[in-house]
């Protein structure tokens, strides 16, 4: 018994000689512009990011892509974006009057003044498709639904059903909006209720552990249901996929298809939207 216990101190002390070291060394990539940003039918300044992409271990903030002609056009009239900081921002933005048209295809237009990729224009375009008209939205809690409930955002609406159609949910708590990134979007498409009455379709739910997002009782909750395309459906599902793989050192099982053309990366979008609000009772 003395002698086993012997064994197992040397075991003990000899584990971690086992550890080494291993430096990963990995190629540098060219650099791609990356587009992201879009449009709607709603009034307001719009803004399109222009970045380049950057090496897995890039320490520093995302090079910025500054100084470039950005314009967004119609088919008829052309929409010139400026620079909110001249040189600076790489962020471009539309005139505050600015409003999409339901059924319109719209093109983004961008000449860089340095190239990237040994590309100095590039383009993409996007029609803004129709959305169902929300008549209210509800807000019920399932407490039986894990440890500690789930908060349910329900729609109320008619659906065109004339085609296929394709959603995306925002939703916003006291005017602050909730779903502030790509990973917390929710999308649908219109399979088990095209042309129906969309009557109480839970579009949004909210896992009560988290308190952050949780609501209490007279807190204003304002649902934002968008029309778009299916390409956009099909990138927002790709990118939230590519985030939560598994085993999780896997890559996304290709890559992720934007609408930028000449090797771009990223995604122009135009879409519409309707508005609804409820508070908690």
């Amino acid at each position: 018994m003395k002698r086993l216990t012997i064994y197992i101190i040397l075991l003990i002390l000899a584990a971690p000689s086992c550890t080494e070291r291993v430096d990963l060394t990995l190629d540098e990539t060219y650099a791609r512009l990356v587009v992201d940003g879009g449009i709607s039918n709603d009034t307001g300044s719009y803004r399109i990011s222009l970045t380049r992409s950057a090496d897995y271990f890039y320490n520093e903030p995302t090079p910025r892509v500054v100084s470039a002609e950005v314009s967004i056009s119609d088919g008829s009239i052309t929409y010139p974006l400026r620079e909110t900081e001249p040189g600076k921002s790489g962020l471009y933005e539309t005139d505050s009057t600015f409003a999409g048209r339901i059924g319109e295809t719209y093109s983004l237009n961008i000449d860089l003044d340095q190239a990237v990729d040994n590309q100095t224009h590039y383009s993409s375009s996007c029609r803004m498709m129709q959305v169902a008209r929300l008549d209210s939205v509800q807000v019920s809690f399932q407490p039986d639904w894990g440890p500690e409930g789930i908060w349910e955002i329900k729609v109320f609406a008619q659906e065109p059903g004339d085609e296929v159609n394709y959603y995306m949910f925002h939703y916003y708590r006291n005017d602050t909006l909730m779903t502030d990134t790509i990973w917390k979007i929710n999308i649908s498409d219109d399979k088990y209720f095209n042309g129906s009455y969309i009557k109480g379709l839970t579009a949004v739910y909210i896992n009560n552990e988290n308190k952050w997002e949780a609501f209490k009782p007279g807190d204003k909750v304002t649902l934002q249901m968008s029309g778009i395309t299916k390409e956009y459906y099909d990138f927002i599902s790709q990118v939230q996929i590519s985030g939560f793989n598994i085993p999780f050192f896997t890559g996304p099982p290709a890559n992720v298809q934007g609408n930028i053309n000449n090797g771009g990366i990223g995604f122009f979008t135009a879409y519409s939207n309707s508005w609804a609000s409820t508070v908690v009772k």
